[in-house]
């Protein structure tokens, strides 16, 4: 069986060095290169044509995001798997919408990693634990529909958040609901002011009243 060629792409040269480590330990793995900004690693996507990369989201200049957009559409083949520190569900499904076939923490196992290469390389989709609890958490959830389609300018995440601030829900109560930190809790809320053009929660209320649309229960 032909060992699984791996490139590897991250901005932190330590981060880097570990996973060069755990690679050349492995009888099945090969590293086929490194790359530690989003430039870099699609250009050594299209010489190398690797079978796996591990794309980090959090490089200098082009994010891991876009690269994974480019480098899939030249190479549909290539299994892209995301190892970042981000775990909000906008990256998270950004990641899956532009094609990469899964998302692990950086913090996961070294085994867990291994087995996510091996099973990206195998054609499956691969999401760490938290990350796999957090999309059943997604999709679980009571999501009425009309605020995403009142106000089409926020994502769905953003639509949501702005239903729970219609129903008067702190910022420590939505991040509990949906096991969000409490400072993506407040980006979403400064990106959901700034997209509906206002400064207040109150004022967000306002507008989405104003479209007639009301909280839940």
């Amino acid at each position: 069986m032909e060992a699984v060629r791996v490139l590897v792409a991250d901005d932190n040269a330590q981060f880097r060095q570990g996973l060069r480590a755990l690679l050349t330990a492995s009888d099945d793995m090969d590293l086929a290169g490194e790359a530690a900004t989003g430039e870099e690693v699609i250009s050594l996507a299209e010489r190398l044509q690797p079978d796996i990369i591990l794309m980090d989201i959090s490089m200098p200049g082009l994010n891991g995001l876009e690269a994974t957009r480019r480098i899939l559409r030249v190479s549909p083949h290539i299994g892209v798997l995301m190892l970042t520190m981000l775990e909000d569900d906008d990256s998270v499904f950004e990641a899956m919408q532009g094609g990469a076939r899964g998302y692990l923490l950086e913090g996961a196992l070294k085994a867990e990693i291994l087995r996510a290469i091996r099973g990206v390389a195998n054609g499956e989709a691969i999401f760490g634990p938290g990350i796999a609890r957090r999309l059943v958490q997604f999709f679980s959830s009571a999501r009425p529909q009309g605020y995403a389609d009142a106000f089409p300018e926020l994502t769905q995440r953003e639509a949501d958040i702005l239903r729970l601030l219609a129903e008067h829900r702190t910022n420590p109560e939505i991040a509990a609901q949906w096991s969000l930190a409490p400072k993506t809790v407040r980006n979403h809320v400064s990106n959901i002011f700034n997209k509906l053009q206002v400064a207040t929660r109150a004022e967000a209320i306002t507008r989405a009243r104003d479209a007639g649309l009301r909280p839940s229960g």
